[in-house]
């Protein structure tokens, strides 16, 4: 159907104003894409909402109560959070957890820069992308069951570490029966299986910077470790942050090395926040206390991040 025109004085045509049913339609039309972008986003919205969003606010509401599942809630206050903080186990899992944050995540961070950084060098590129998927290949297996076979691996009596050990004239070492010991497992076991991620973020930072200021710097004199320092290092720094932050964030919550492999010992040597929420919820059926811990544990993680973009202003370096 063709567009109704009018002819002016000049000679020219010029579209005739539009009718009111075309006015209609179009109305319509623009009612029906503005609906279009709700209805395509309802389902992830109304799944967060429920998912994480309700849940999220449960917990910080039950953190308030002494609840059991049994009987009725009771409102309690801050009595929750005045018992965990009197609790000398509460006390040593949080310190048990930012220790090792700070070892595993220093450790993490270090293989997975180190790594990342030689295999950007000078090799074939099949064997760089078959150290590429080697290195990640541990990220996608069940924490429980490598766990699982890594405590075979220690075991004192029969482990394969200790055999090893062995024929180089090195007694046992028990590993999982002492404080000192199960720690250095449970690091090893973490960084094994998580330094994949964060050396993925450097290949991608690697490959990201121009390779022209590398020969600049070069034709400069700056070389090997000089030109790391204050090269790739710098340019690499917004990939650092970020690895950083998730690195750190995926530490403070760790359960599953500690728990299967010495379900918190010896003693309470290994024992993580996430295992007490864990032990108060599940095995005590304190709901309430394990909100509160939650909630701390939860508030330390938004601590640490904000504290880590608040240093990112002076050390984070954006091309």
């Amino acid at each position: 159907m063709s567009t109704p025109t009018l002819k002016n004085t000049t000679g020219t045509t010029t579209p005739a104003p539009p009718t009111r049913s075309s006015a209609a339609a179009r109305r319509k039309r623009s009612l029906a894409e503005r609906l279009i972008a709700p209805l395509f986003l309802a389902p992830t919205v109304i799944g967060m909402a429920i998912f994480t969003i309700v849940p999220i606010l449960g917990s910080i509401l039950l953190a308030f109560f002494r609840w059991d599942i049994i009987s009725a809630p009771e409102f309690v206050g801050f009595s929750n959070f005045a018992d965990i903080v009197s609790d000398p186990t509460v006390r040593v899992s949080f310190l048990n957890t930012i220790v090792f944050v700070v070892v595993a995540v220093t450790l993490q961070l270090g293989i997975a820069m180190a790594l990342a950084v030689a295999i950007q060098g000078r090799m074939p590129n099949w064997l760089r992308v078959f150290f590429r998927s080697a290195f990640f290949f541990p990220l996608i297996l069940s924490a429980a069951s490598v766990s699982i076979f890594m405590g075979y691996l220690f075991n004192e009596q029969f482990g394969v570490v200790n055999w090893m050990l062995s024929l180089i004239g090195i007694p046992a070492v028990p590993w999982l029966t002492t404080s000192g010991g199960a720690a250095a497992v449970v690091v090893l076991v973490y960084v094994w299986q998580n330094f994949g991620f964060s050396f993925l973020l450097f290949i991608g930072g690697l490959a990201s910077i121009p390779k022209e200021l590398h020969e600049a710097s070069a034709l400069d004199g700056a070389t090997g470790w000089r030109q790391f320092v204050n090269v790739t290092l710098p340019l690499l720094s917004p990939t650092v942050l970020v690895a950083s932050v998730m690195a750190i964030i995926s530490a403070l919550q760790v359960f599953d090395q500690p728990y299967v492999l010495t379900r918190g010992g010896p003693g309470d040597s290994t024992r993580t926040a996430v295992m007490v929420i864990f032990e108060s919820a599940f095995q005590q059926l304190e709901f309430g206390r394990a909100s509160a811990i939650g909630l701390v544990l939860m508030m330390l993680i938004m601590a640490i991040t904000a504290l880590q973009f608040r240093l990112s202003r002076r050390f984070v370096f954006y091309q």
